[in-house]
């Protein structure tokens, strides 16, 4: 149990500490529930951005631009937007001008959440890199401990080995007795 305490007095305070606030962070991060409610604009702006940038949507409009120009151009129907489509182009502005801080809302808000997950890799990292430098030195603690065993034991046979060689050394130098 010494070996131990001397691996852990052998890491450095700041490190133990560390590694104690990125369990206690991540015990945490176990506690509160995975799915946090967004707030309401947050949902709205969410739900914008995903409308505004998906197929559907340009599909949907690309399609209503062309029967706005077909129907202007052509004169099938009275003219209210002649060719330089002045309320077409007022319209997209507008349209452009409204969408863009709801888009805006939404990656500032997808760019905290890939911080804070970037934050969490980052602790997640050093605190693998301690438990590994840890486990490394608990690693070298006992191959100490193994290899001093093994000296102990080669001592003790060595010990026998000349006590054995003594009283054979012992034995042969004297003549037998007739």
């Amino acid at each position: 149990m010494s070996g131990i305490k001397k691996l852990v007095s052998s890491l450095h305070d700041e490190e133990i500490q560390l590694l104690q606030q990125l369990r206690t962070a991540v015990r945490k991060r176990r506690e509160k529930p995975a799915t946090q409610a967004m707030p309401f604009g947050a949902r709205i702006a969410d739900g914008v951005a995903a409308m505004v940038g998906s197929w559907p949507f340009i599909i949907v409009q690309s399609f209503l631009l062309l029967v706005w120009m077909v129907l202007n151009v052509t004169a099938y129907m009275e003219h209210w937007d002649p060719y330089p489509f002045i309320l077409l182009n007022l319209a997209l502005s507008f349209q452009a001008a409204y969408a863009a801080p709801f888009i805006m809302m939404s990656q500032n808000r997808q760019a905290m959440i890939d911080r804070q997950a970037a934050e969490h890799d980052y602790d997640i990292n050093i605190k693998a890199e301690l438990e590994i430098e840890l486990l490394h030195q608990k690693i070298d603690l006992l191959r100490e401990t193994e290899i001093a065993e093994l000296l102990a034991v080669i001592k003790r046979f060595q010990e026998q080995m000349r006590v054995q060689g003594g009283g054979a050394a012992a034995a042969t130098a004297e003549p037998p007795s007739t």
